[in-house]
């Protein structure tokens, strides 16, 4: 019996070593509020992103799901797609000359011409859309699991990684954005957003954003933290959430 014990012990402690290996390598970080801006509090964050200095956002909803190119210091929409009650629009990204925009169960990504914003093309898509970047050369999607997606610019998957934290898949990826060739994602439901090795799909660093969002400025309708945005012009980081009537630029520092 102290023989059989003994070959069970031993697989779980090196599970348990490594679990702990891993969480001392995971780099814990705090956003801090550097400046904020109005957001359109009807926007249910789904993408966000800048391209040549310029922020874009798509947002959710049956019979709500809009694209948008948003002034960033009012929150105002600039221009405006709207998507009918059909689709239920999701991630969103620019890939060269082209902007991508997935949908959540209609199983179709939209192309259009950028930056005219002119439609070109409706794709057949596999899988349910969350979010969508780029590395500058493939799409890179979520789709709530604890996988991403490696797409070329026609959508098809060329490769996968399962993302993990601390040797355990992390599910609900939701919003995404590249940033210093790692992938930033949020968690879906969490205040939380974890930083992503592409080439492994370890989480290197986890950024806490809870109380972001005063409670002052809280309602009813205040969904969870959505939608991060990296200005590579600038430099600069900004997060929202699903209806949040605020858009924060951040920081972030070592807990």
């Amino acid at each position: 019996m102290r023989r059989f014990f003994r070959f069970l012990l031993i697989p779980l402690l090196l599970a348990l070593c490594s679990d702990a290996l891993s969480a001392e390598k995971t780099r814990q970080y705090r956003a801090v509020v550097v400046r904020e801006y109005p957001h359109d509090v009807t926007s249910y964050t789904q993408g966000l992103f800048f391209e040549d200095g310029q922020m874009y956002e798509s947002t959710g909803g049956n019979g709500s799901s809009t694209f948008r190119k948003v002034e960033l210091s009012s929150g105002r929409a600039l221009r405006r797609l709207d998507f009918g009650k059909k689709y239920f629009v999701e991630g969103s990204v620019v890939l060269g000359n082209d902007l991508y925009i997935l949908t959540w169960t209609n199983r179709v990504a939209f192309r259009y011409s950028y930056p005219e914003l002119g439609y070109e093309a409706t794709y057949s898509y596999g899988r349910q859309g969350w979010g969508l970047t780029t590395d500058g050369e493939h799409l890179i999607a979520s789709d709530g699991s604890s996988k991403l997606y490696f797409m070329t610019p026609d959508l098809k998957t060329v490769s996968e990684i399962q993302v993990r934290l601390h040797g355990r898949p992390l599910n609900l990826l939701n919003e995404l954005e590249y940033i210093d060739g790692k992938i930033w994602a949020n968690v879906y439901t969490s205040d939380m957003i974890v930083i992503i090795e592409p080439s492994d799909g370890m989480v290197e660093a986890v950024i806490d954003c809870s109380g972001l969002l005063p409670d002052r400025l809280r309602t009813p309708d205040t969904d969870v933290l959505n939608g991060i945005a990296y200005d590579s012009g600038t430099g600069r980081i900004y997060v929202t959430g699903k209806n949040w009537p605020r858009l924060y630029e951040i920081r972030i520092e070592e807990k």
